[in-house]
C-alpha cells in the first residue's frame, strides 16, 4: 500500500512539472535606418516635371566621421553632368535585408528650354544616416563603392 501512494505521490508531482521546450533559433533583425541622410541633392516632388538625365562620375570617397556621434559616414561625389541647366539628384535608398545601401546618382533638366550643351563639373557630399549594428555595403549606380560597420 506504502509503494501504491509513493507511486502515486511521485506521478501526481510530475504532472506539474513544465514539459521542456526547443531552444528558439536565434534570427537576425532586419537592418533599418536610425537617422535619415542629409542630402541637399536628395529627389523632390517637382521633379515629376524634368527630363532624367545621366551623370558621369570620376571619383567616389568615403570617409567615417569620428568627430560626430555616433560615428557616420560621408561619401563624397566628383564627376559632371551633361550641361549647365542640369540638376543633379541622389538618391539614397534605406538598406536592404542584404545590408546594401544604395545610391542613385543622375541628373534633371527641363526640357522645354534650349540649354548650352557644356558639360557642367559637380562635387557633392552625402552624410549616410545612423543604421542599425551591422557591415553595410554601398553601391552607387549599381557599382559597389566599399563599406561600412556600425555598432
Amino acid at each position: 500500500m506504502k509503494r501504491v501512494l509513493l507511486l502515486i505521490l511521485i506521478l501526481l508531482s510530475s504532472a506539474c512539472l513544465p514539459i521542456p521546450d526547443a531552444e528558439p533559433t536565434p534570427t537576425t533583425s532586419l537592418p533599418y535606418r536610425i537617422l535619415p541622410e542629409e542630402n541637399p541633392y536628395t529627389p523632390r516632388q517637382e521633379d515629376v516635371n524634368l527630363s532624367r538625365a545621366g551623370v558621369t562620375i570620376t571619383s567616389i570617397n568615403l570617409s567615417e566621421r569620428f568627430d560626430l556621434t555616433p560615428s557616420r559616414v560621408t561619401v563624397a561625389f566628383l564627376g559632371y553632368m551633361p550641361g549647365v541647366c542640369n540638376e543633379l539628384r541622389i538618391d539614397v535608398k534605406p538598406p536592404d535585408e542584404s545590408r546594401r545601401i544604395l545610391i542613385e546618382a543622375y541628373s534633371l533638366v527641363d526640357s522645354d528650354h534650349g540649354c548650352e550643351r557644356v558639360f557642367q563639373q559637380f562635387e557633392a557630399h552625402i552624410l549616410l544616416g545612423v543604421y542599425s549594428p551591422g557591415r553595410y555595403t554601398i553601391w552607387v549606380n549599381e557599382i559597389l563603392i566599399g563599406d561600412f560597420v556600425t555598432y
